[in-house]
C-alpha cells in the first residue's frame, strides 16, 4: 500500500461511500475525506489565526495556559509540554473542546475535560472561529458515523443511538517547528488515538506517517481534504475488524507546520463493548500494538479510558488537578 483510500462525500451513492469506508477501515484504518461540505475558507482562517496565536509572546500565551483551565484541561502548552510514550513531543499546542458554561451540571460536578474554553485576547477572532469550526466538524463527524454504521451492515443511526447521544468533541491546534540536533524529540512518536474518529486538517508541510504491513507511508497533505483515522473505541466496538492504526509525525524541514486534529468520540459515560457482528473477529493484536496493550480488555466508561490516557501525556497536570494528593503532587 502506497496511499490511503479516498472517500468522496459529494455524491449521492450512500452505499458506495459505505463500501469504501469498510475497505479502508479493514485494510489500513485511515482514509481521506473530500467534498465534505466544510467551507475551505473556515479551515484557512483557523490556520491563519493559529499561526497568529503561536507567534505571540510567551507571556501572553501563559495567560491561557492549561494550568488555568482546571479539570477542563483547556488551554495552551509550550514546546515539549506534551508526552507520547514518555517522550516530549516537538510541538506546542492548544487544547479546546465543546463550550460549556460554568453553570452546566457537568462543569459544576467537576467532570474532567468538560468546561469553558480559554480564549486569548489576541487574536480576537480565534474564539468565535474555533466555535464555528467545532460545529462544522461535529456535523461531519455525525455524517461519517452514519456511514460507518452502514459499512458495518447496521442501520444508519445504530451507532449514534447507542454511543453518540452527547459525543465528546475535542479540538487541538498544534505548531511543529523544525527540529534541531539537540532537541529532545523529533516530531511525535508512534501512537494510536483514543476515541472513535479523528478528522485532521493539515497544512502543506507534510510529515504525517502511517504504519502499514509494508512499513511507514507518508500521507501527502491536501488542504481541501480531511485525513480520517480510527480510534481505539472503533477498534473495540468492532472486536478488531476495524483497527486503530499507529501513526507518527516527522518535524518539518522548512517553516512551522500547523496541524488541527478534531476528535469525535463516544459519550463520556458510554460503555463501549463489542457489537454482535457476523463472522469470527481477528485475534487480539495487542502484541503488535505500539504500547503492547489490548483495547479489548478495558472495563469501564469511555470517560475513564480517555482520562487515563490523557493523564499520561500531562503528568504534572494530573498531579495538580486530577490526583492532587497522589504521588508526585506538591505538598
Amino acid at each position: 500500500m502506497t496511499a490511503i483510500p479516498v472517500v468522496d462525500l459529494g455524491g449521492a451513492d450512500e452505499a458506495g461511500v459505505a463500501a469504501t469506508i469498510d475497505r479502508a477501515c479493514r485494510e489500513v484504518g485511515f482514509f481521506s475525506v473530500v467534498r465534505h461540505g466544510v467551507d475551505p475558507a473556515l479551515c484557512a482562517r483557523l490556520d491563519r489565526l493559529a499561526r497568529e496565536f503561536f507567534a505571540r509572546p510567551e507571556a501572553e500565551k501563559e495567560a491561557v495556559a492549561m494550568a488555568h483551565g482546571g479539570a477542563a484541561w483547556r488551554g495552551w502548552f509550550p514546546l515539549h509540554g506534551e508526552l507520547t510514550s514518555g517522550t516530549p513531543d516537538h510541538k506546542e499546542g492548544y487544547y479546546l473542546g465543546r463550550e460549556l458554561a460554568p453553570s452546566d451540571p457537568r462543569v459544576r460536578a467537576g467532570l474532567p475535560l468538560h468546561g469553558p474554553n480559554l480564549f486569548p485576547a489576541v487574536p480576537t477572532e480565534l474564539g468565535s472561529t474555533v466555535l464555528e469550526y467545532l460545529d462544522a466538524l461535529e456535523r461531519l463527524g455525525q455524517r461519517l458515523t452514519r456511514a460507518v454504521s452502514l459499512a458495518l451492515g447496521l442501520d444508519a443511526d445504530a451507532l449514534a443511538r447507542r454511543w453518540f447521544r452527547d459525543p465528546v468533541i475535542l479540538l487541538r491546534l498544534f505548531r511543529y517547528p523544525p527540529a534541531g540536533p539537540d532537541d529532545p524529540a523529533k516530531g511525535v512518536g508512534e501512537h494510536t488515538d483514543y476515541g472513535f474518529l479523528t478528522l485532521l486538517w493539515q497544512d502543506g508541510s507534510g510529515g504525517l506517517e502511517v504504519r502499514t504491513d509494508d512499513g511507514w507511508i507518508e500521507i501527502p497533505p491536501d488542504p481541501d481534504a480531511f485525513v480520517c483515522n480510527l480510534g481505539d473505541m472503533l477498534d473495540r466496538l468492532t472486536a478488531g475488524r476495524y483497527r486503530s492504526t499507529a501513526h507518527r509525525v516527522r518535524p518539518p524541514t522548512g517553516g512551522d507546520r500547523i496541524s488541527i486534529p478534531f476528535f469525535f468520540d463516544p459519550d463520556w459515560d458510554a460503555v463501549v463493548d463489542a457489537l454482535p457482528l457476523p463472522g469470527d473477529p481477528p485475534p487480539d493484536d495487542a502484541i503488535r500494538r505500539w504500547d503492547e496493550t489490548s483495547v479489548h480488555t478495558f472495563a469501564g466508561t469511555y470517560g475513564e479510558y480517555l482520562l487515563g490516557k490523557v493523564a499520561k501525556v500531562f503528568p504534572a497536570l494530573r498531579a495538580a488537578v486530577i490526583d492532587p494528593g497522589g504521588p508526585g503532587s506538591n505538598p
